[in-house]
């Protein structure tokens, strides 16, 4: 560990929670004799957008020995530090109004920040240990406020305000941290300790409920990685839950998790049944844990290390968050949080989504994960008609070669054996002193290869790098498994998504060649009338049922201030409708069946 005189401080005060501003105080012992340059990170590890942090920094100035310093900025989010033989020392404040759990938030009732929106790098130091000290509002108001986070202590209690230490800027920015009144939830997976602070009014929290749920999924993801050792690769981990009337989100971190969710969706004393809510929120919290292995240890080549100045191109966002995707569901089955039938349904679900979206026929998922920082993250009325989601047709791919592998391989292989591979030769590794290294495309399919036996280059040529439909039927039928497709024909249908909107039913999105689309409606049309009846977002089907295919009805709505007419000649619903049935089935498909879902129920 660096010595105090070589190490980099950060000083961070919620100094006003109602103006929602930090205070920030960097002081750098040596700085470069050059001048010190400065930069805050432009986008977050995650999150696939450039963010412009910096842009929330109010104000800024430096000092030395006591006087003011000369600082110059140099673009949206680097600024320079005249030479200075002394101690440099540099203020600022950070407007933080930012509820997600990309950025930072602070008002009476908690603070959140994540280090990328907060500290600022010293280039040059970024080696060294870094040394903050978290400390608490003024005021009586905030005396039962404590401290969340995975950074590790220096000189402060465990939960309470002090001085927390990293070993480098990386680990520095990857640790939020959450100051408030929160419940502490505690458990050990696998000896590990594990915590979940939330944060937010929740009734009746059912928190032994949700610390053995959530002990199962933590010790099934660690014995996946490390079946012998049951070895997980922090010391500790921590869930940093927000709980508000209506969210949903998640970003990861290597030894933690920021979360936002619905507080009904988290259970109530007394109530067992698995609401759709609870099981969304433990998929959440499995999709952010997995990622503790894959994308924080185990990472794209473009990604080690990360260049946060800008954006960072991978083809490769469809294996890190389709994987982890298809993997969040699939560890509540096998953990034994949910039955088999309930993960069919998931798993329908995730395919109706993917077969609803045109714009599967257009964008590869290798397309769609390079394209993420211009596309995916900056969605628009059209994107159903333009792109894929790397996230859900590439848990599909996953499952498409889980299910190949352990059919051609007889169940002696699975996806299983592929990640655990990953692990050792790319994740174990990553943030130990020897330091570790990033995937190639062509590493990560020469590893399919070479743990399997198989030879899958043409199935990765079907499912990555083109547009045709996934063979899951035939994937499927080997196990034992129908996959059915359900869709309601002759049910007439203007194939739109709507939204609500002041009591109107406004267009969210026309897919492409439906009726609506020929007729000539868009997306942000406001719908008034079917044949002179009003249309609201909630009585549309209704409208809809009175109409055969192939009738023509008449449509007004208005686009912009204007009131347009538009003839409609409606169409069947194309909407996809998937089922998946298991069947009684010769042993062999029966048995690969039976060692795909096993669970502990």
């Amino acid at each position: 560990m660096a010595t105090r005189r070589e190490s980099v401080h950060y000083r961070i005060v919620p100094v006003d929670p109602v103006m929602h501003l930090f205070d920030v105080t960097l002081t750098i012992n040596k700085p470069d004799s050059e001048g010190q340059l400065l930069s805050l990170p432009a986008w977050i590890p995650g999150s696939y957008m450039v963010r412009e942090f910096a842009r929330n920094i109010v104000s800024i100035s430096a000092s030395s020995e006591g006087r003011k310093h000369k600082l110059k900025k140099l673009d949206k989010h680097t600024w320079l530090a005249a030479p200075c033989k002394g101690i440099l020392e540099v203020t600022y404040q950070v407007y933080a109004w930012d509820l997600s759990v990309r950025a930072a938030h602070l008002d009476q009732t908690h603070g959140f920040f994540n280090g990328t929106s907060v500290f600022l790098k010293a280039h040059g130091k970024e080696a060294l240990s870094h040394i903050v000290d978290i400390q608490a509002p003024e005021g009586d108001a905030f005396t039962g406020w404590r401290v969340a986070t995975s950074l590790r202590e220096l000189k402060a209690r465990r939960h309470r305000f002090g001085t927390y230490i990293a070993d480098n800027y990386d680990e520095l920015i990857d640790h939020p941290v959450e100051m408030g009144e929160f419940e502490l939830i505690s458990f050990a997976a696998h000896g590990v300790p594990h915590e979940m602070a939330i944060t937010g009014h929740v009734p009746k929290l059912d928190s032994k409920r949700l610390a053995a749920d959530l002990k199962k999924i933590c010790e099934e993801q660690i014995a996946l990685f490390e079946p012998t050792s049951k070895a997980a690769p922090m010391s500790r981990y921590v869930f940093l839950t927000l709980a508000v009337g209506d969210g949903y989100g998640g970003l990861e971190h290597r030894a933690s998790t920021a979360l936002i969710c619905a507080r009904n969706d988290l259970p109530v004393v007394g109530q067992t049944e698995l609401t759709d809510g609870y099981r969304g929120f433990l998929g959440l919290c499995s999709h952010e844990y997995f990622h503790t292995w894959n994308v924080k240890r185990i990472k794209p080549a473009a990604f080690a290390p990360y260049d946060l100045d800008q954006e960072n191109y991978t083809t490769l966002l469809w294996m890190f968050e389709g994987f982890t995707s298809y993997y969040d569901d699939f560890i509540l089955l096998r953990s034994g949080v949910i039955d088999a039938p309930a993960y069919l349904k998931l798993l329908e679900k995730t395919i109706n989504g993917v077969m609803r979206s045109s714009g599967r026929l257009k964008q590869t998922v290798a397309e769609s994960s390079f394209d993420a920082w211009t596309k995916y993250y900056r969605q628009d009325e059209n994107a159903p008609n333009a792109i894929v989601s790397y996230y859900a047709k590439g848990s599909l791919v996953a499952l498409l070669l889980d299910l190949i592998i352990r059919r051609d391989t007889r169940g002696r292989r699975s996806l299983d054996d592929v990640m655990r591979a990953l692990w050792r030769r790319y994740g174990r590794h990553f943030y130990l002193p020897q330091g570790g290294f990033g995937v190639e495309d062509h590493e990560l399919e020469n590893m399919f290869d070479e743990i399997t036996g198989l030879t899958l280059k043409s199935v990765f040529d079907l499912a990555v790098r083109s547009t045709r439909d996934l063979p899951l039927e035939d994937a499927f039928a080997h196990l034992g498994i129908t996959l059915n497709d359900q869709r309601k024909a002759g049910k007439p249908s203007l194939n739109v998504r709507v939204q609500q909107e002041g009591g109107f039913c406004k267009l969210a999105s026309v897919h492409e060649t439906g009726p609506a689309h020929q007729a000539g409606l868009s997306a942000g049309d406001v719908l008034i009338a079917i044949d002179s009846l009003r249309v609201t977002s909630s009585n549309l089907d209704g409208l809809l049922q009175r109409y055969r295919v192939g009738d023509v009805v008449q449509v007004h709505a208005f686009r912009r201030d204007e009131l347009m007419s538009f003839d409609v000649t409606l169409e069947s619903d194309v909407t996809p409708n998937y089922s998946l049935v298991m069947r009684d089935k010769p042993i062999a498909a029966a048995k690969l069946r039976k060692a795909w879902l096993k669970s502990r129920k």
